[in-house]
């Protein structure tokens, strides 16, 4: 058995640094931004590059020495809004590697874009690397690039794949440059690259095996009108190299499911490919020999009832160590005997109802970087030794929420009107009885996705404001199978709509809820659910806020137009009258509860004009609407001002639609 000496000491970042004596402020401290937004270790364990959310907006990048010699490094800020830092990762041990987001333009003109920079733990020698905007390219690319393996071949030295755009020459004629997604092998400290991979535009993706070559490729050939086709093909190239060989075929159905072997990593060692396939109407994790045998792929982890969704992967040459799933709670299953046996003694260390991950490690994985939280935890990220067996404290997750009570998040299942059982989560006030409670029903965005057990910012918000949530896993949920998922929560929005009425249905039968406070709160595809529950029981909710929402289908079919994933997403939405029924925006007249919306006027996911035509709709029609848009804010509202405004101005709307005192 593996023994583990907690140790209590905390490091501190700069910018996390949180005044004690200010009185607990529930939508400050759950609105806040993350403490710790990304984490990496360094190739030789002494170092930690974090990215944290700056008190002023936007993010920095921070460099931690895990020796206790050097200060906090500040190696690079943004100034939110219209630019964030996404993750770093390091390139060798005196070089990063930082993803970054930057959003231009306005109104239908709004368009994102990555790049990447590399430079020096003290910000100095900075270089962007990769694509690049030049003044004379022919078209305007939004892919910076994505780092797909860190061993590139000497120190600093990295794989990335990126989008080659052509240029015009002088005069009118057009250069006979190189286009389409390649791999370039980059220097990050002279910034120099040399390609791996001639870019074409058949190619959608490249798999490198974590040791430096390129393995596996993705084909996807467009029509005529220049849209993505609805196969990928995918072929491999031998450990010794040599010529690209056929792989599998990947079919993209009309209501977003696949079908075929989809691979997502090569092990060199055992040199093969995992992926994902169906297996009995559920995902399931299979691997396929990559020695020209032509054997056809052998099943790694399936599970009755339940979609094998995840590779658990570590270190810098992201060596295969298990799999994952969620059932009620997500489960990890470690291929690697040694890390099994260590998540159970860390696990029993830190508390057996912690969910624990891996989240980082040294070169030679003597290092561990870890994150440990739970339903009534924000979270804390750790640092294990294997030589010293010591783990310990590095970052908070959520400081501001130190000592705050938390709702225990409980996993149940309902009935559906059709007897179907619907999985869901149920958190209480602290303390509460659990019974005759105003009841905000939160169902997930997506609908491609699903709620998990853990800690949760917006239902643990309103449940501290005492309201019980409700988080159904509808119809049209991933995780739950084929059969499940069905045709999709748009195609088959009255089941995933009706799923979720029957949430607030079966609190109110069974007395947790008192049937005239019931209200229902969502985000993205949660928000149109939200606003189109009143097109189907105008009766049910007294009160709707919807952040960031879908309105009217053939808007966001639209709003694909000019993408090759048009054809796409046209067939996920489909076609015929379910899209006049399920578009809110046309059936304002119906509304009876007040509606609160929120949306930033720079969403890439959900156009701005998707709630501008909402509430534009519910006051010709005579219906009580608030909206509120924040400035240069995308989907997901990252800034923490926005967030707690957010929650502030919604707990005060549904108290006065709920008829409950102020807060």
């Amino acid at each position: 058995m593996i023994g583990v000496c907690l140790a209590t000491t905390m490091l501190s970042a700069p910018a996390l640094a949180q005044t004690a004596a200010a009185p607990f402020d529930a939508a400050k401290a759950f609105g806040s931004r993350e403490g710790v937004l990304d984490i990496a270790i360094s190739p030789d364990g002494k170092k930690l590059a974090v990215v944290i959310p700056r008190p002023v907006g936007g993010e920095a990048v921070t460099v931690l020495d895990l020796e206790g010699v050097a200060k906090p490094q500040l190696a690079l800020t943004s100034k939110g809004v219209t630019e964030q830092i996404q993750s770093c990762h390091w390139a060798g041990n005196t070089r990063l590697l930082c993803s970054l987001w930057f959003v231009d333009g306005k109104g239908k003109d709004t368009y994102g874009f990555t790049r990447s920079v590399a430079l020096n733990p003290d910000g100095s020698n900075a270089k962007v690397i990769g694509l690049t905007k030049a003044m004379n390219a022919v078209y305007r690319s939004s892919y910076g690039g994505d780092l797909i393996d860190l061993n590139g071949g000497g120190e600093g030295v990295v794989l990335m794949a990126r989008q080659f755009v052509p240029n015009l020459g002088t005069g009118t004629i057009l250069k006979a440059d190189k286009e389409g997604l390649g791999v370039v092998r980059i220097d990050t400290n002279s910034g120099k690259e040399t390609i791996v991979e001639q870019p074409k535009l058949t190619v959608s993706s490249f798999i490198a095996d974590g040791q430096g070559k390129v393995r596996i490729i993705g084909l996807q050939t467009p029509d005529s009108n220049g849209y993505a086709g609805n196969k990928v093909f995918y072929r491999y190239r031998p450990a010794e190299g040599g010529d690209w060989r056929d792989l599998s075929t990947v079919t993209y159905d009309p209501a977003g499911t696949y079908s075929g072997f989809d691979p997502v990593a090569v092990d060199p060692a055992a040199n093969v490919a995992y992926g994902f396939d169906e297996r009995n109407g559920f995902k399931a994790l299979y691997k396929v020999p990559l020695d020209g045998s032509g054997a056809a792929p052998s099943i790694v982890l399936s599970k009755a009832g339940i979609d094998v969704d995840g590779l658990l992967r570590i270190g810098r040459n992201q060596r295969i160590v298990g799999a994952t799933y969620a059932t009620l709670h997500r489960v990890a299953e470690y291929s690697d005997p040694e890390l099994a046996r260590l998540s159970q003694s860390l696990r029993r260390a830190l508390g057996n109802k912690t969910q624990l991950g891996v989240i980082d490690a040294s070169a030679d994985e003597s290092k561990l970087v870890l994150f440990a939280g739970g339903d009534t935890d924000p979270g804390k990220y750790y640092l294990f030794d294997k030589t010293s067996k010591k783990l310990s404290e590095l970052l908070a997750q959520r400081p501001l929420l130190n000592g705050a009570k938390l709702g225990a998040m409980q996993a149940i299942t309902f009935p559906a009107a059709d007897g179907t059982a619907i999985p869901a989560y149920l958190t209480l006030p602290p303390g509460s009885d659990g019974k005759n409670l105003p009841l905000v029903v939160m169902p997930h965005g997506g609908p491609e996705a699903r709620d998990e057990w853990g800690f949760d910012w917006l239902s643990q918000f309103f449940a501290s404001r005492g309201y019980a949530v409700i988080q159904p896993q509808y119809r049209g949920s991933t995780g739950f199978g084929s059969a499940f998922f069905g045709r999709n929560g748009f195609q088959a929005w009255r089941k995933a709509i009706g799923d979720i009425d029957d949430a607030a249905r079966w609190a109110i039968k069974q007395g947790v809820a008192s049937a005239d406070k019931v209200a229902i709160v969502g985000w993205s595809y949660g928000g149109y659910a939200a606003l189109q529950s009143q097109v189907v029981d105008p009766t049910l909710y007294k009160a709707v806020v919807a952040i960031a929402p879908v309105t009217d289908l053939d808007v966001l079919r639209n709003e694909w137009i000019n993408t090759t994933a048009y054809k796409l997403e046209s067939a996920r939405i489909g076609t015929g009258p379910h899209v006049e029924e399920g578009s809110p925006a046309r059936h304002a007249d119906v509304f009876r509860a007040p509606v609160l919306l929120f949306h930033g006027d720079r969403d890439q996911n959900v156009g701005v004009g998707e709630s501008r035509l909402m509430a534009s709709k519910l006051k010709a029609a005579g219906k009580s609407v608030d909206y509120v848009e924040f400035p240069g804010l995308d989907h997901q509202l990252d800034d923490s001002a926005a967030r707690s405004r957010m929650l502030s101005q919604s707990d005060a709307f549904l108290r006065k639609a709920l008829g409950l005192p102020p807060g």
